[in-house]
C-alpha cells in the first residue's frame, strides 16, 4: 500500500480511539487517518463520504453492532475488527476481516495487522469479506454480535483513566453522574446509571436499587428484612449496600 492509504477508526471510548490513532501514527506514519466515529451510523456516513481503505471497527458500537457495520461498508473498505473479547468469535472473525485486534491494543500486535495490510494491497477480496460478514450475521444473530460493555472512562482526581469493568465492585448513582467502587479507588463517571445498566452484562451486575449496580461476584452474603429488603456483604468493600424491595427477586436464586 501507498502513501495514499486511508483509514477510519470506530470506537465509541474517545480515549480508545485517540490511544490507536497515536499507535497507529507511530507504527505506520504513511497512513492518514480520514475520521473517527463513535456510533455505527456516524461511522457509515463518514464511510461513504471519503471512502477509506481500512476501517479499525469496534465490535460493540451504540445502536448497531460492528459486525452490521461492516457488512454495509463500501465494498472496497477492508475491516479490522477491534474486540475486548478473545472468546467472541474470534475464529470467525479471521474469515470476515483482514484481521482483529484485542483491547487493550499492543504495539506488537497492531505491527502484524500493519504488515498483513501492507502485504494485501489487493481490494479483489472485498466483496468475499462481505458475503461472510453477511453470512456471518445471520450465524450470531444482530443481538448476539453486540458486546458489554469492558472498559469504563473515569476521572480520578485531575486525571482520565480507563478502568476494567471486572475490577467494579458496584456502581452508585451521585445526580447526573455516577461513581464506580473498586477494592481500592472511588472512580467518578459521566453518565448516567440507567445507561450503564443497559451497556452492562445482566449475569454479572445487578440492580439492586434505583442508584445502584453490583457486581454479583463480589456478593458474598445477603440478609432479608421484614420489609423485603436485603442488605448486602461485599468481597472487597467494607462497606454494606441495600436493596430496594422490587429487586428483592433477584436475591431468591441465591
Amino acid at each position: 500500500m501507498g502513501q495514499h492509504t486511508s483509514a477510519l477508526i470506530v470506537e465509541d471510548e474517545p480515549l480508545l480511539a485517540e490511544q490507536l490513532r497515536g499507535k497507529l501514527a507511530a507504527l505506520w506514519p504513511e497512513l492518514a487517518i480520514a475520521g473517527v466515529a463513535g456510533e455505527g451510523r456516524e461511522a457509515l456516513r463518514l464511510a461513504r463520504q471519503l471512502r477509506p481503505d481500512i476501517a479499525f471497527l469496534d465490535i460493540r458500537l451504540p445502536g448497531m453492532s460492528g459486525l452490521e457495520v461492516a457488512a454495509a461498508l463500501p465494498a472496497e473498505t477492508r475491516v479490522v475488527f477491534v474486540t475486548a473479547h478473545n472468546e467472541f468469535a474470534v475464529e470467525a472473525f479471521r474469515a470476515a476481516a483482514v484481521d482483529y485486534l484485542l483491547k487493550p491494543v499492543s504495539n506488537e500486535r497492531l505491527r502484524a495487522t500493519i504488515k498483513r495490510l501492507r502485504q494485501n494491497e489487493s481490494r479483489h477480496g472485498a466483496n468475499r469479506q462481505r458475503e461472510e460478514l453477511l453470512s456471518l450475521l445471520r450465524q450470531l444473530g444482530a443481538g448476539a454480535a453486540a458486546e458489554h460493555l469492558r472498559w469504563i472512562r473515569a476521572g480520578l482526581g485531575d486525571a482520565t483513566v480507563l478502568v476494567p469493568v471486572e475490577d467494579v465492585a458496584y456502581f452508585r448513582a451521585e445526580a447526573k453522574y455516577t461513581s464506580a467502587f473498586t477494592r481500592d479507588r472511588e472512580y467518578l463517571l459521566r453518565r448516567a446509571i440507567n445507561q450503564l445498566e443497559r451497556q452492562l452484562d445482566p449475569s454479572r451486575f445487578w440492580r439492586i436499587h434505583r442508584g445502584i449496580i453490583v457486581s454479583v461476584e463480589q456478593i458474598v452474603s445477603a440478609s432479608r428484612d421484614l420489609r423485603g429488603r436485603y442488605t448486602i456483604t461485599l468481597r472487597d468493600r467494607p462497606e454494606k449496600l441495600r436493596s430496594s424491595q422490587t429487586y428483592g427477586h433477584l436475591f431468591k436464586l441465591m
